[in-house]
């Protein structure tokens, strides 16, 4: 995989998801861009996705509601930077609709998913300004929360 979409990857301040599946591509981008779709898998359980709205298009909004089995409510706001459907996505939460700076944004993330022989090589990767902000994020349980949620997605595309 080139890094034509988006910033090269750097391990000093980057964190990825690496993942085979068996399931097609446009499956898993349809997971990943219909808002109906996103709210089943995007959250790992027991937290849930109870609002999302995501406008495919640069400088449009994705906003998502994230609720925990506490009452913990994470109201996220960010925009889409580009689009190559059902192939790359780049987002970031330190913008919001029509590029507009937002407060406490502390990443942008990309999602990269290319056909194999037998289903899909999906990759997916969060951007940080500096290391204190992946290692927040990696503190944060970015492996382990991608991870169950991509099992999610994968678990739901399988239906579609």
């Amino acid at each position: 995989m080139t890094d034509t979409h988006a910033t090269a990857f750097d391990p000093a301040l980057d964190l990825e998801l690496r993942r085979e599946t068996d399931v097609p591509p446009r499956l898993v981008w349809r997971a990943w861009t219909e808002p109906k779709l996103l709210m089943q898998w995007f959250t790992p359980a027991p937290w849930k996705t109870t609002a999302c709205e995501l406008d495919l298009r640069p400088g449009g909004k994705f906003h998502t509601v994230m609720e925990g089995p506490n009452g913990e409510k994470h109201d996220n706001n960010g925009c889409v930077l580009a689009v190559v459907p059902e192939t790359f996505l780049l987002f970031t939460d330190a913008l919001g609709p029509g590029f507009r700076p937002i407060e406490g944004g502390f990443m942008t993330a990309s999602v990269t998913i290319e056909p194999t022989a037998t289903g899909t090589l999906y990759i997916a990767r969060a951007y940080h300004k500096d290391a204190a902000g992946k290692q927040q994020h990696e503190e944060m349980g970015f492996h382990d929360g991608w991870g169950a949620a991509w099992e999610q997605l994968v678990t739901l595309a399988r239906t579609l």
